[in-house]
């Protein structure tokens, strides 16, 4: 494609320079509105400068990404609520043999994770599990930290759902989900293995630190913070005890009351028998005296005697009542606790398997935009409540940014530059060369890492597609799958290589008690050489 005019390119590349400074320096002093904002700002000055009219811009908008994007948006917010992500933290800590054995696990979880359900998600509900783990362990957290960004952008290349550049290649390359995951998974596992093996030498020192006895009791209170949403054992046998005291005092309450008030009264009378044996002593009208006023007590205590013996049986009516009452009451919870806790069990259960049939819909070929889309809404239906709260934890200013993104960038294509640019690379980055596919790769990683690797795939896609075609037709396929495995690999360089990272660098700075800064320089040490190994290892696996 011939360069356009000098106005529309001096003005379109304006519009993209505008976009890409906003997209990877969202909060830039001059212009701080964010990415969002910033892809709907270059959008729109491409229609103003006339790089695109407005139908052009319109049709520039991928709706099948966008759908397939909405969709496993909505099955992981399921997803979250059904409790999958907990129990695959909960993974991290079970049985664990040591520091080594725990970044092997937050490798493989984190990889499997992110290729299911995207790595932006799994980042996002991990990252605090990740810090718990490593305070349980008594370890510091930044080796943990960088096992799971790094294997989540590795494990989202071996699906098209897995992150949202491969979607993009999906939809424009019509791969199957199956050939998609084929061609990329025996380079994703080499690629996680090596990543853990790259961390474990790197911080052998760190990871070799033995766990404090002392610990112990931070251990148990984490692994209770991670259980903090089931039931709790101790909750009921102290409510049990406070039961069993009850019953034992409500069945002995009523003999002692009677017992003491006819000792009472037995006392009283053996007092009278001996005054009146000692009046018997004085004057007559002494001894008729004492023996009336004997007599009218004795009344009197038989009387209080009669009062207190008919309210006892009053009383213990009353207080079985009380108990029947409460029993029932408590029953009833029971039955409603166990039937809630089975309707819960049973929504689990219809998730997973929606999920599942998802994932094995889009292995048999169909249509991966209306699949997910189908999977999100029957989720919705089984749920059987209002789906606004749920819907509302969709990041709809992540579509909005796809939708300026993809008119931005249809826009600087129509400039010529990509293309220019590109026919000036092509003959050195033919993919039936060693040397072509490294040249190709490193155009995509510095691409990828300059103008973000969504950006990147929608210039060079189309492009690398056609000059792999003109090799052959498997060709064009492995061309799709390499700019899929660098694109996604090569965001391990830095700290703002990719979504991933900067989610957990975040996540962990925010996370209650567990705090953590990930360093920009930390993150480049360790990035720099696991993404040049783990992407030449990769090159040679895919087919």
């Amino acid at each position: 494609m011939a360069l356009a005019s000098v106005v529309k390119v001096v003005l379109g590349s304006i519009a993209f320079a505008i976009f890409w400074v906003l997209a990877v320096f969202p909060a830039v002093p001059f212009l701080p509105i964010g990415r969002t904002a910033g892809s709907l700002l270059g959008a729109m000055l491409m229609v103003v400068f006339r790089v695109l009219t407005p139908d052009q811009a319109y049709d520039a908008i991928d709706l099948p990404i966008l759908g397939l994007l909405f969709g496993t948006m909505v099955v992981s917010i399921y997803l979250e609520r059904a409790d999958m992500f907990k129990y695959l933290g909960m993974m991290l800590s079970w049985k664990s043999k040591g520091a080594k054995d725990l970044i092997c696990r937050i490798c493989l979880i984190s990889a499997i994770s992110s290729a299911l359900f995207t790595n932006d998600t799994a980042c996002v509900v991990l990252t605090e599990f990740v810090l718990k783990t490593a305070r349980q362990h008594n370890l510091p957290p930044h080796p943990f930290l960088l096992a799971l960004a790094s294997s989540a952008n590795i494990g989202s290349s071996a699906t098209p759902i897995g992150n949202p550049q491969n979607l993009v290649i999906a939809i424009q390359s019509k791969i199957s989900f199956g050939n998609f995951l084929i061609g990329i998974l025996p380079a994703m596992l080499m690629g996680v293995f090596v990543n853990a093996l790259i961390l474990i030498c790197m911080y052998w020192k760190l990871l070799s630190i033995q766990k404090d006895e002392e610990d112990v009791a931070v251990e148990v209170f984490s692994e209770e913070e991670m259980n903090s949403h089931r039931f709790s054992p101790a909750t009921l046998s102290h409510n049990s005890q406070e039961w069993n005291s009850r019953l034992e005092l409500m069945a002995v309450q009523s003999p002692p009351h009677l017992s003491g008030n006819m000792g009472h009264v037995e006392a009283l009378r053996n007092r009278a028998i001996s005054s009146e044996t000692e009046i018997q002593k004085d004057p007559i009208i002494t001894l008729d005296s004492a023996r009336n006023s004997n007599a009218s007590k004795e009344a009197a205590k038989d009387v209080s005697t009669q009062v207190k013996e008919e309210t006892i049986p009053s009383k213990r009516v009353a207080s079985m009542d009380r108990l029947k009452d409460a029993l029932s009451v408590r029953s009833s919870e029971g039955k409603e606790d166990f039937t809630t806790k089975w309707k819960k069990l049973l929504w689990k259960s219809c998730v997973y398997l929606v999920t599942i049939g998802m994932l094995i819909a889009l292995l048999m070929g169909l249509n991966m935009s209306w699949t997910t889309i189908t999977a999100a809404l029957a989720l919705v239906v089984l749920d059987f409540e209002d789906a606004r709260p749920s819907l509302e934890k969709v990041s709809y200013s992540l579509l909005i940014f796809f939708c300026g993104m993809f008119i931005t960038v249809d826009g600087f294509n129509r400039t010529g530059i990509p293309s220019t640019l590109w026919d000036l690379m092509e003959p050195y980055s033919r993919i039936d060369h060693v040397s072509g596919i490294a040249i190709l790769a490193i155009v995509i990683l510095v691409m990828s890492n300059l103008a973000s690797n969504v950006p990147t795939v929608l210039l060079l896609g189309a492009r690398v597609a056609a000059s792999a075609t003109a090799i052959s037709a498997t060709d064009e396929k492995k061309a799709w799958l390499i700019l899929a495995w660098v694109s996604t690999v090569v965001g391990n360089l830095s700290l703002l290589g990719s979504a991933a990272n900067l989610i957990v660098c975040e996540q962990a700075r925010r996370a209650p008690q567990f705090g953590y800064t990930l360093s920009f320089w930390s993150h480049l040490k360790f990035g720099v050489p696991s993404t040049l190994i783990i992407t030449a290892i990769g090159l040679a696996l895919i087919r």
